[in-house]
């Protein structure tokens, strides 16, 4: 059985493994629920050490020119290309994605890793102008410090990189604790980082239960939290950062309405809605969590939605890739399936999907609500799964009123010809994101902020790498 050991100030722990006093993680493959390796467990001072690794790394890393963190951010690019196949590889078995999909999340954390690191040149301050003829006022941007970065079981990979990239090249070093359900690629990613040749302590990688998670997130010397997660998790962030006033970014849930008009191309819009709800098995914070379709092509529109969500096959990707894969977890497959009874028991219509499948594996099938209402708990709680829920509606102002009328404000879609319809949309949505005539997809270049409780600051582009640096006046009299 396969045993990972954690990764920090340079190099993987060496505590005796298979001792009576290692604590071990067991991770399943979701498709057949098997246990497929166990990673350790750190102790309470093994985190603290890495937290100390970290910052004593810091002390240097933020001094060195910030084009040569970005080379040191190229190198990592490289060799996460290069182990891409063996990261893909661990991600498959521990997420139930396919090998292609797997190593290609591992590619794109390559491409973003490599994006924050042409950042090195592009980090400004400011000179602001001074009320006093003999004064400059000159805003620097600095280093947080430590990060503590606590990634989803999504994606993983990805996620890691979108964290952890802006955060180095910004001057900060980094402890990172994976999801305990997918925490084998994380520990592949630290032979990368090893490969790469990146300084001792700049990146350490730690697999945690909850108590020694929340000792290394109110440690002193961690200045910053990163989350991506459940509500929940966020609010668990905030007490955390209470301890040190530390600065928290959080990712939060998401229910992300799609508003169908009457224009629309329906063909399309129903292929790219099934594809955002059945992509990872729905389990992303911005696939499609609430349908709003005008009354004139309601029926015509759920035909077709009925038609491709049916067409969707569940089953082991390993086998074959075209399938919907699995679920995290037996508890997240019993929490949607309750969620789907309590909708048809409320007046939702089932036109497809609903049902426990037998056999091994923690699949639920492509389900289709209709009749649904504005009140109801599938409308308004996060599902984060292959569930599509309908709403009809009359005008494109009781679209819009019902798509802002909610405590999650990630993503939103809209679907129209129209460009007055797009830019009234555009102007009033109270979301961070708006896709029109697409599906949500994230460009590292852009700005991943959620509003309401999707989140405090964001992911992304120039506004997502600043997230990592706080600001220093100096005002020089001469």
């Amino acid at each position: 059985m396969r045993i990972e050991r954690n990764f920090s100030n340079g190099r993987f722990n060496e505590p005796a493994i298979g001792s009576a006093s290692d604590e071990l993680i067991a991770v399943h493959n979701p498709a057949t629920g098997a246990v497929i390796a166990h990673v350790t467990a750190a102790t309470p001072a093994e985190t603290l050490a890495a937290v100390d690794a970290a910052a004593a790394a810091q002390k240097g890393w933020r001094k060195l020119p910030s084009a040569e963190r970005g080379a040191y951010l190229h190198k990592l690019a490289d060799a996460l290309t290069e182990c891409a196949p063996a990261i893909g590889a661990a991600l498959a078995l521990e997420s139930g994605k396919s090998v292609a999909d797997a190593t290609n999340e591992a590619i794109y954390a390559g491409q973003i890793t490599r994006y924050h690191a042409e950042w090195a040149r592009r980090i400004e301050g400011e000179v602001i102008p001074s009320d006093t003829p003999d004064e400059n006022l000159v805003l620097h941007r600095e280093p947080i410090g430590v990060v503590a970065c606590l990634i989803p079981f999504n994606y993983p990979v990805y996620t890691f990189m979108r964290k952890v990239a802006p955060a180095l090249i910004a001057g900060n070093t980094v402890v990172v604790r994976p999801s305990n359900n997918t925490p084998t690629s994380a520990f592949e990613i630290a032979r990368a980082v090893e490969k790469a040749g990146l300084p001792a302590g700049v990146v350490n990688i730690l697999a945690m239960n909850h108590a020694t998670a929340e000792a290394l997130c109110t440690h002193p010397k961690v200045g910053m939290i990163t989350l991506t997660g459940s509500v929940g998790a966020g609010r668990k962030v905030l007490e955390y950062c209470k301890a040190n006033i530390a600065k928290p970014s959080l990712e939060l849930g998401g229910k992300t309405p799609a508003i169908i008009e009457a224009d629309a191309d329906l063909e399309k819009a129903a292929r790219d809605l099934v594809a955002s709800k059945t992509t990872h098995c729905g389990q992303l914070c911005t696939a499609i969590e609430r349908v709003y379709v005008q009354e004139s092509v309601h029926d015509r529109f759920v035909a077709l939605l009925k038609k491709h969500m049916s067409a969707v096959e569940s089953g082991d990707r390993s086998e074959q890739p075209a399938l919907m894969g699995p679920l995290v977890n037996e508890a997240s497959r019993q929490s949607i399936h309750a969620m789907v009874e309590r909708a048809v028991a409320a007046g939702a219509t089932l036109e497809t999907g609903g049902k426990l499948p037998q056999g091994q594996g923690f699949f639920y099938p492509a389900t289709l609500l209709t009749n649904c209402r504005q009140d109801m708990e599938i409308i308004q709680e996060e599902t984060f799964g292959p569930i599509m829920p309908v709403v009809k509606y009359r005008t494109l102002d009781e679209a819009l009123e019902m798509a802002n009328d909610h405590q999650f404000g990630l993503s939103s879609v809209l679907y129209t010809e129209n460009y007055r319809a797009a830019m009234k949309i555009a102007n009033d949505i109270e979301a961070g994101e708006l896709y029109v005539n697409r599906t949500p997809a994230d460009p590292y270049q852009g700005f991943h902020a959620g509003w309401k409780r999707s989140g405090l600051g964001g992911d992304d582009g120039k506004h997502g790498m600043l997230e990592f640096t706080q600001t220093r006046l100096v005002v020089m009299k001469y």
